[in-house]
């Protein structure tokens, strides 16, 4: 009876529990697995259901101090992140562990500062919950406020707190992280609280250099308004360079109202390079556009650095790499902000369509010192050049025939022996000047005369004071002020003129030592001393047969003289451009620089012929100015066509850094859908609405139906395209005599869109040659000539009509006169099936064709049948082609370059393959696998070995310099063989965007070479993700 009414009671209880627990739609009685029962309280305490969790907690013996989950965080850090109030004041109650932390060491107290629960915070401090304790990143609770600018909890939390430079594990304080975080009231607020303002972390960043560090305008204006030191840190880093790095106009603007001395540390950061140029223009033009007079004093100041780094630059004996890339970066700075100013329009000059409103003189006066400077470099070494052609016995024998003075060593020592050769009876007075011209120029306007004296190591060197007396020392005083260090050499030597009349020209001899008291304009000069008494001379040892004192010495300074001072002196003609075209309109070149390179054209010549890499490095200025362009187009041809093709690349890509092909993720946007079914349709529709400057930037391919994208479907696009543009159907090309090579098709015009499609095609070419991408597709040699605006000759005809170019020859080998030929300037043609009279010039229907005439008439003819017969093709073309490529660029190579450049080397040289390919995963170069492989693809036919070519790489192509340069997803990219797990029937596969064959382990020779040519056969086109 007692264990019936006790199963009663035991069931009734079981019907009440599930009563309640359905009315309340929740749990009435707490596992007893306390990962379970935590689990199960936490939406509770996270809705703040805290009836419902004091019901569950109070029957139940769980601990309320539980740690669970990843985190180990027990319920009362649930709350306190939830702002779960009610609910947190019960857990303390219930005895929660107020300082518990959590497995990243944060406490309760920690997460309600973090996320800005005021009432959780207070109540935790009421329970003594500790503000000191830190976290595993040493953060406290007032650097979780601080950094989220917590201010109101700040007020009362700092009530509790001890010392308010806590700091963490870097040394941080709150204020520190408040200023980085750009909480102005937060950096008040602890400001007020007796906060350090000059408190370094363990690097020395103090709060200003936080707040400057991340663009924090404001709290970097707080912190200089209350007296903030302006302080470095431990790396040298300050506060501006803080700013500048990261771009922070604003901020920067901010440090130079309080700190003005700033502004010369600013200006300063204009040559070094270890500022990003970019972010040091973005704050230069945020202060110019403040006010004219700010613009105009950053231009002035820039100006004047930038013509004492050249002038330093000038110095033979500074550092060439250093010095040149910080003077031609404050160039570039120098001219980009002064075309911030607005425009207006000049009539005073006729050839500036606008001008700038900023003063040009006054801007670019400290400049003209460094372009006299270069003036007289440029007519030292053509006075030299000029007296050792006029003036053989002076220097070694054979100086005076133009062919010698080409050689390096003979121009140089011309260059120092002639000058060492002056009698003292000539000068008029002394002027001081190292053989190096080290820290010297010549200021006065006068042209440089050509008497020089040279003295032996052991003889006195004059420095005439200023107060007019001579000045003796010997040969170690070349260190002292006012003299220089030969380069080379233990000597100075003088220079002077020869009459008065060159004295006043040159003021008396204004060289001046390029210190920066000099470049302010306070111009040392030199005065005349007395004559010296008695002066030895030496001729050179050609001429004499006796070598003087020093002449090992002087002979290395005269070989490196040149090699010295001409990167120099073309770095800053380089900028003299640069400055010029700050004067006239873009796209016009400066009147002032035609002048100067015309007046210097020998001096100019001589040096790039002597060392050609000089106008690869500073003559960029040549294929914006077509004046010039053609004055060293000659010299510029004669060198090596990589080195062209690099600087080709270099101009056609000025922004970027590395010239490697590196494609950054296209947008779905940016990706041409292509219908391989009509690849020349579909690819013309979608190119030709597309902005050449986006197809410029990035390339994405992808063939309808098919998953695969990337380089290989870039490159299977192109090789398909080009073999499209060829097709017959669209009448756009026709093959030439040859056989091999295709030229335009005069009779085009049968499709109504012919123009348009070879616009399209020409911008196709263009766009791969921007891309380095190789075509399948051979030109006749003429139209590689329209291409590059070389004109055609008669030569050329052979192409189209072999047996015509033969009778053209005939006519200009043998006289006409008398042969009856009855020609004239007109001949006839076949249009569309009817003959037309066509006249070669106005009325040459009536113009004989004579011996004397006949050259013109073969030259005429040849043009009308390669030039004028498709001038309408050929311009649309080229509209197309210089979308991408610029014609200035193009130039640069000839007929049979631009086919290399375009198309690739024509054969697959297997030796090179093999050469150039690596293995990987286990797969060596004496793998059997590997010698079958070998040995199957040099028996293949040239044809298959393209396909297989194709089938790796996704091009039938081989760039110019080989397998080496195999372009892949970033760059060039070698062939890899990669192995695979043999299978029956498995066919190798190839990933084309990283040029990778995927080889599977065959058993024999014979069956690779069988599953390799079905491969082949029936793989090279389609992608699918494999």
């Amino acid at each position: 009876m007692q264990v019936s009414m006790k199963s009663m009671e035991s069931a009734m209880e079981r019907i009440h529990r599930l009563t309640r627990s359905l009315r309340s739609a929740r749990a009435v009685e707490l596992p007893a697995d306390p990962e379970t029962a935590a689990y199960l309280l936490m939406p509770m305490i996270i809705a703040n259901q805290h009836r419902s969790v004091a019901d569950l907690i109070s029957s139940s013996s769980f601990d309320v101090n539980y740690a669970f989950g990843r985190a180990q965080r027990n319920l009362l850090h649930i709350a306190a992140n939830c702002g779960s109030f009610e609910c947190m004041v019960l857990l303390l109650k219930k005895g929660a562990d107020v300082n518990y932390q959590d497995m990243s060491g944060c406490t309760a107290l920690h997460l309600a500062a973090r996320n800005g629960q005021k009432k959780c915070l207070a109540k935790l401090l009421e329970y003594n919950a500790d503000v000191n304790i830190r976290n595993n990143e040493g953060l406290t609770t007032i650097h979780w406020l601080a950094v989220n600018g917590r201010t109101e909890l700040l007020h009362d939390l700092l009530q509790h707190v001890e010392n308010v430079d806590v700091e963490d594990a870097q040394g941080q304080t709150a204020l520190h992280v408040a200023c980085q975080n750009g909480h102005k009231s937060t950096v008040l607020c602890l400001l007020d609280n007796g906060a350090d303002i000059n408190r370094p972390n363990v690097t020395g960043a103090t709060p200003l250099s936080f707040a400057c560090s991340h663009g924090q305008r404001d709290t970097a204006q707080i912190l200089l308004s209350r007296g903030a030191k302006y302080l470095g840190d431990s790396n040298g880093c300050a506060p501006l360079e803080l700013a500048v790095q990261g771009g922070y106009s604003e901020t920067c603007e901010v440090l130079l109202q309080h700190i003005p001395r700033l502004f010369e540390p600013l200006m300063q950061m204009t040559l070094n390079t270890n500022i990003k140029e970019a972010m040091l223009f973005k704050v230069l033009a945020f202060i110019c556009q403040s006010s004219v007079s700010q613009h105009h004093m950053i231009l002035v100041s820039v100006a004047e650095l930038a013509s004492a780094a050249g002038h330093r630059l000038l110095s033979v004996s500074s550092n060439y790499e250093d010095q040149v890339v910080s003077f031609l970066r404050c160039v570039k700075m120098l001219c980009r902000l002064y075309r911030l100013a607005p425009c207006e329009h000049s009539a005073k000059d006729s050839y500036t369509a606008s001008r700038n409103t900023v003063p040009m003189a006054t801007v670019f006066r400290p400049l003209e010192l460094l372009w006299k400077s270069l003036e007289e470099w440029l007519l030292l070494i053509g006075s030299e050049l000029n007296r050792a052609k006029t003036a053989p016995s002076k220097c070694s024998k054979g100086l005076g025939e133009e062919d010698s003075l080409q050689d390096t060593d003979e121009i140089a020592t011309a260059l120092i022996a002639d000058r060492l050769s002056l009698h003292e009876d000539d000068l008029p007075g002394e002027m001081t000047l190292s053989s190096s011209l080290q820290s010297l120029t010549l200021g006065g306007s006068g042209e440089l005369k050509d008497h020089i004296v040279e003295e032996e190591d052991e003889a006195e060197t004059t420095v005439p004071p200023q107060d007019g007396k001579s000045d003796t020392s010997t040969d170690q005083s070349a260190g002292r002020p006012g003299t220089v260090e030969a380069a080379g050499a233990d000597q100075e030597v003088k220079l002077s003129g020869t009459d008065s009349q060159q004295s006043d020209s040159v003021q008396g001899g204004v060289l001046f030592n390029t210190s920066s008291h000099d470049i302010q304009g306070h111009h040392s000069t030199a005065v005349r001393g007395h004559r010296r008494s008695r002066s030895r001379t030496y001729s050179s040892s050609s001429s004499r047969g006796t070598s003087p004192p020093g002449s090992t010495s002087r002979s290395h300074s005269a070989q490196d003289v040149v090699a010295a001072c001409a990167d120099r002196v073309c770095a800053v003609i380089q900028a003299f451009y640069n400055c010029c075209s700050c004067h006239t309109p873009q796209g016009m070149t400066s009147p002032r620089f035609i002048e100067f390179v015309v007046r210097h054209d020998a001096v100019l010549k001589f040096l790039v012929t002597r060392n050609p890499k000089i106008i690869f490095d500073h003559f960029h200025f040549l294929l914006e100015c077509p004046e010039l362009m053609s004055r060293f187009m000659h010299i510029i041809k004669a060198q090596d066509f990589t080195a062209r093709r690099e600087w080709f690349y270099e101009n056609l890509h000025p922004q970027t850094g590395d010239r490697d092909l590196v494609h950054r993720p296209p947008s779905e946007d940016d990706v041409l859908l292509i219908n391989r079914e009509q690849v020349f349709d579909s690819s013309c529709k979608i190119v030709t609405k597309m902005n050449s400057e986006k197809l410029k930037e990035n390339i994405a391919v992808k063939f309808s139906g098919e998953e695969g994208m990337g380089q290989g479907v870039v490159r299977e696009w192109f090789d398909i395209l080009s073999k499209e543009i060829l097709n017959p159907d669209y009448a756009l090309f026709t093959m030439s005599a040859d056989g091999s090579t295709f030229q335009p098709n005069s009779n085009s015009a049968v499709n109504p869109d012919h123009l348009n499609y070879f616009r399209f095609a020409g911008g196709i070419m263009g766009l791969a040659l921007y891309h380095r991408q190789l075509l399948n597709v051979y030109f006749t040699r003429s139209f590689y000539k329209h291409i590059l605006g070389i004109p055609v000759n008669y030569h050329d005809v052979a192409s189209i009509d072999p047996e015509y170019a033969k009778n053209l020859q005939w006519i200009l080998d043998h006289d006409i006169s008398d042969l009856g030929l009855e020609l004239t300037f007109s001949v006839e043609t076949d249009v569309f099936g009817a003959m037309e009279e066509v006249e070669l010039k106005p009325d040459g229907k009536n113009i004989q064709v004579t011996e004397a005439n006949k050259a013109e008439y073969v030259q005429l003819v040849t043009e009308l049948r390669m030039t004028r017969a498709i001038q309408p093709q050929i311009n649309a073309f080229l509209q197309g082609f210089h979308a991408f490529i610029p014609c200035s660029l193009v130039q640069l190579f000839d007929e049979y370059e631009l086919e290399l450049m375009l198309s690739g080397l024509p054969e697959v040289d297997v030796e090179d393959f093999e050469r150039n390919t690596d293995y990987n995963s286990g797969y060596t170069a004496d793998c059997p696998v590997i010698k079958w492989f070998w040995e199957t693809v040099r028996d293949f036919p040239q044809q298959e070995r393209v396909l297989l070519l194709q089938f790796v790489t996704g091009s039938s192509r081989v760039p110019h310099g080989g397998f080496a340069y195999l372009p892949g997803g970033s760059g060039m990219q070698k062939i890899t063989i990669s192995p695979v797990t043999y299978t029956p029937n498995l066919l190798p596969t190839a990933s084309t965007c990283i040029n990778l064959l995927k080889l599977p382990e065959y058993r024999s020779r014979e069956e690779l070479r069988e599953r390799l040519k079905v491969a082949l056969q029936h793989g090279s086109l389609g992608y699918g993700m494999a």
